[in-house]
């Protein structure tokens, strides 16, 4: 009972800590996505200690409340995303997508490997460069009321192509730390799996939602299309990680589908209180994961701001050139879009602290790396946003 009564008081901690966070960064003007980030480091054992590395371990109930807030707001970015708004912006996000992987991967790789890593080890570190957090970028173009313009359209489906080819870069790194090489043929296998299930679940079951969405009205309880939706969603989820996927892409995919039933407006407006209560858990996570102690030196503090700097540069540089056709104001919020590697990064950089790949030190670079792009990008974002708005605004007033 004294242990239930601890993990509700620190459930309360981190809940007021996230709304103190957020209307403070709203007050100054910067996505609430960026206090409650802040709002983590301040409870983590960087400053005060609230929230230790124990409780937020793999499977505790802070960890899976943050799993389930993640996976609650792709999914209700998804049901603000139809499959039709996709297809159009289809060849700019593979082209994003792809530039997104390769050109953090190669600049990684290089850093690393000029950093004395051997090349084996190196491709590690690469990877960790590469994956963006895609729930990051999403709760800020949410925020802004941004999810309708092509750029968010592009930055999402981007993601899911990103997720793909990480998932194989890793799968491929991971096999060449054992010595034995990798296995083409089965990492062929797993991606056409992962294509098929997206192709699969996200334009047939859009499509069979489309033409028969009616059956979600019959049952007598009001809220049972809700309930019928999120299972959906959290089940998607659940498959989505069977083909090496992350979770996030089948909530994504799941919220698609219910984008197209007749229902879609009161849904979204049902999974409101839902994601207020939820999702500013993930992102006080992930800002109390950062760990300052372990880089307080002048030699470990350079290396994190040139590591830093290239995981900024080398997404951008993918992500703007990728979508350069849309001109250039919308290559760059695609390209900063791109940007946050958050949870993603920290996976990796556990996955090579388990294998014996990284150091300690080199461990919190790349966890303080993942969670400092998570951090910088909303405000950069924001403020693309709002200059892109105002010079619309302005050709439209001069047309007029």
């Amino acid at each position: 009972m004294h242990h239930a009564s601890d993990i509700l008081l620190t459930l309360f901690i981190v809940f007021i800590v996230a709304q103190i966070g957020s209307e403070i960064a709203q007050r100054l003007k910067l996505p609430g996505v960026v206090g409650e980030i802040a709002a983590g480091c301040v409870v983590g054992p960087s400053v005060l200690g609230w929230i230790v590395p124990d409780q937020v371990a793999a499977g505790t109930p802070l960890d899976v409340l943050a799993e389930i807030g993640v996976v609650l707001l792709l999914f209700s970015v998804g049901l603000e995303t139809r499959l039709e708004d996709l297809k159009k912006v289809g060849k700019v996000a593979f082209l994003v997508g792809v530039l997104g992987v390769l050109v953090p991967f190669g600049m990684g790789g290089l850093w690393a490997h000029g950093s004395s890593f051997d090349w084996g080890r190196s491709l590690f570190v690469a990877a960790a460069f590469v994956a963006t957090s895609a729930g990051i970028t999403a709760r800020v173009l949410q925020e802004l009321g941004a999810l309708q313009r092509v750029e968010s359209k592009v930055i999402l489906g981007a993601a899911v192509i990103d997720d793909i080819l990480a998932m194989l870069l890793l799968g491929v790194v991971v096999s060449l730390q054992g010595g034995g090489g990798f296995d083409p043929i089965h990492l062929l296998s797993v991606l056409i799996g992962a294509i098929g299930f997206i192709l699969v679940v996200g334009i047939g079951g859009a499509r069979v939602m489309r033409w028969n969405s009616g059956w979600l009205d019959k049952p007598q309880n009001p809220h049972s299309a809700l309930a019928i939706v999120l299972a959906l969603c959290l089940g998607l989820a659940y498959i989505s990680t069977r083909f090496g996927l992350a979770a996030i892409i089948g909530a994504f995919l799941a919220g698609m589908i219910a984008s197209e039933t007749r229902q879609q407006h009161t849904l979204e407006k049902q999974t409101q209180p839902l994601l207020s209560l939820l999702t500013p858990f993930f992102f006080v996570i992930t800002g109390s994961k950062i760990d300052l102690h372990q880089l307080a030196n002048v030699e470990t503090g350079i290396m994190l701001l040139v590591v830093t700097l290239i995981a900024i540069v080398s997404k951008f540089i993918g992500g703007f050139f990728g979508a350069l056709s849309l001109g250039k104001r919308s290559a760059a919020i695609v390209g900063f879009g791109m940007v946050p590697r958050g949870e993603v990064g920290v996976v990796i950089a556990s996955l090579g602290l388990t294998a014996g790949v990284f150091t300690d030190r080199i461990y919190a670079i790349i966890v303080a790396m993942s969670l400092l792009t998570a951090m910088v990008t909303p405000p950069v974002l924001a403020w693309l946003l709002r200059r892109s708005r105002t010079a619309e605004s302005t050709v439209q007033t001069s047309r007029g």
